[in-house]
């Protein structure tokens, strides 16, 4: 076993800061070993497993402890702090503790488990992240998804949320930019590989402009390469982060259902922007609607109303144009409906056509003249000219 994290002249916290920069470097994060082997323990003590080869690890505990001479947390710590990125961890005042939502939960896709730490890169405090939303999506994005996730995170940043996402081409960089362009928006991207391999090389700039005011965050050390199963694992911290995620266009098979689903197994809002019925990047989207686990949203307030304050968020009634037929009473809409388009009809006529009193047809077909919507001839009454399409 190395010195470091359990060398003389440390703090409680500073040796568990090593040891658990050595437990991710010695089993990959997000295992359900190493969420199991955290239960009720240390990682100082859970790393001290693996030094004396605790049979109850199994093969992987063996396996991993191989990889222990080449482990130098403390060396790796410095080299990061150096480059301007700081480890996270539970104890430091910015850790943020909702990401302790995922202790305990059924794997998914052989991925669980609190994180036990996150590499940062950027000024954003993590513990600022408690009013942040998840905006996810496709990659193979149209430009009907692309400017939705845009506005609805352009939206949130304007009211003080912070939209978390995954740096990727399409729906991810969409989002983060949208987050950008308010004059204090920020934004975070969760990397599956270091904070410094950015992925994919296209997003590079779009990555450090993130950390230029927000952050960019990993509980991959800096270094490690970008893997597929570390895709999944970073899908359960976006989703743990924030307050609720967004599914803007994704498919039958996806990576953004992926981070849904663990949102829903934390008990926190999925909601989903509708496409274009048939779109196969929205088949996704539409059967999260369709099964009930997603709420449909269509704008950053239909998002504020289920993840922000109470009260916060107070959406208006959709309402088509006013009309002057709005004001009417329903007998003045009675009448007006009983009176002719073509040639004029008497007061009597109308008010038989309109099974009202002639006195009560009378004062209704002068209120429909004041209000331009009907004519007086000497022959009779008329709708008066566009007054059929008010």
């Amino acid at each position: 076993m190395t010195a470091a994290p359990v060398a003389p002249g440390f703090t409680d916290l500073e040796r568990e800061r090593l040891a658990r920069i050595a437990l991710t470097q010695l089993v990959e994060p997000g295992t359900p070993l190493l969420d199991t082997c955290m239960v009720g323990s240390t990682a100082t003590e859970v790393y001290r497993r693996f030094a004396e080869e605790d049979p109850e690890l199994g093969d992987d505990g063996l396996e991993a402890r191989t990889r222990l001479a080449e482990i130098h947390p403390d060396r790796d710590l410095e080299r990061a702090t150096n480059a301007g990125f700081r480890y996270v961890i539970p104890g430091d005042e910015e850790w943020p503790v909702q990401v302790e939502r995922l202790a305990g939960q059924e794997p998914l896709q052989h991925r669980t488990g609190t994180p036990l730490g996150l590499w940062v890169r950027g000024p954003l405090l993590l513990s600022d992240l408690d009013r942040s939303v998840a905006v996810v999506g496709s990659r193979d994005a149209t430009s009907y998804g692309a400017d939705a996730a845009a506005r609805i995170a352009a939206d949130l940043a304007v009211n003080d949320f912070v939209t978390v996402s995954g740096a990727a081409v399409g729906i991810d960089a969409a989002a983060h930019r949208g987050a950008l362009t308010g004059p204090a928006g920020s934004t975070v991207a969760v990397l599956a590989g270091g904070v410094d391999v950015p992925y994919p090389l296209r997003n590079r700039r779009l990555i450090d402009a993130i950390a230029e005011s927000g952050a960019v965050i990993s509980e991959i050390a800096p270094g490690f390469p970008v893997t597929r199963y570390r895709f999944l694992s970073r899908n359960r911290i976006i989703a743990a982060l924030a307050r609720g995620t967004v599914v803007v266009e994704a498919a039958a098979r996806s990576g953004s259902l992926n981070t849904a689903h663990w949102a829903y197994s934390i008990n926190t809002p999925v909601m989903a922007v509708p496409g274009q019925v048939g779109a196969m990047t929205s088949v996704g989207t539409h059967e999260l609607l369709r099964n009930g686990k997603g709420v449909l949203v269509t704008d950053g307030l239909d998002v504020r109303e289920l993840v922000g304050d109470m009260g916060e968020a107070l959406p208006t009634q959709p309402r088509g144009p006013v009309r002057r037929r709005d004001s009417l009473t329903s007998v003045e809409k009675q009448v007006l409906d009983a009176v002719p388009v073509s040639s004029p009809s008497s007061q009597l006529d109308i008010a038989r056509s309109a099974c009202l009193h002639p006195k009560t047809a009378g004062t209704a077909l002068s209120r429909l003249e004041a209000l331009g919507l009907a004519e007086r001839f000497p022959e009779g009454w008329q709708l008066a000219p566009g007054a059929a399409r008010t």
